[in-house]
């Protein structure tokens, strides 16, 4: 549902909530490296999200890109139409071309009460909500620091 854009934007977004402020400003560059993302993708996304006004930037030796309270208020959804990723949600989950109420796909039903809860919590709430859950709950929106292990391997 989500494109690899969104994903790296909302993941990039919920970094900045967490680590980030108007006095301690992060570069693209350590935000890919802790989320184990292309650079130069997450680069261009926070340039996207700086000019929609998502995410504030301030340029020079001590710049970078942090979130202010109002970049705080909006929302997941706000991210989503910024990166042109809206139109994936109404998009069938089976691939199919002609998938609505009237013609539903196999899983239509099962996936419909998905998408609207979904949707729901992307539009209304915060980033600094979900910032806050994150803290809170321990939430990962990075594996980077965690020792995973591969289960198949013996």
């Amino acid at each position: 549902m989500l494109s690899s854009a969104n994903k790296y934007a909302i993941r990039s977004v919920l970094f900045l909530a967490i680590y980030s402020n108007e006095k301690n400003k992060i570069g693209a560059t350590e935000i890919a490296d802790k989320l184990e993302s292309p650079q130069p993708f997450v680069a261009k996304l926070l340039q996207q999200l700086s000019r929609d006004k998502l995410v504030s930037s301030s340029k020079g030796p001590n710049g970078g890109f942090f979130l202010t309270k109002k970049n705080k208020e909006n929302t997941i959804w706000d991210i989503i139409i910024s990166i042109k990723g809206e139109k994936k949600f109404d998009q069938c989950f089976l691939g199919l071309s002609k998938c609505s109420d009237d013609n539903p796909c196999p899983v239509h039903y099962i996936v419909s009460v998905f998408k609207e809860k979904l949707l729901k919590d992307f539009k209304d709430k915060t980033i600094a909500q979900f910032a806050e859950d994150i803290k809170r709950s321990g939430k990962a929106i990075t594996l980077k620091d965690f020792n995973v292990l591969d289960t198949n391997s013996n």
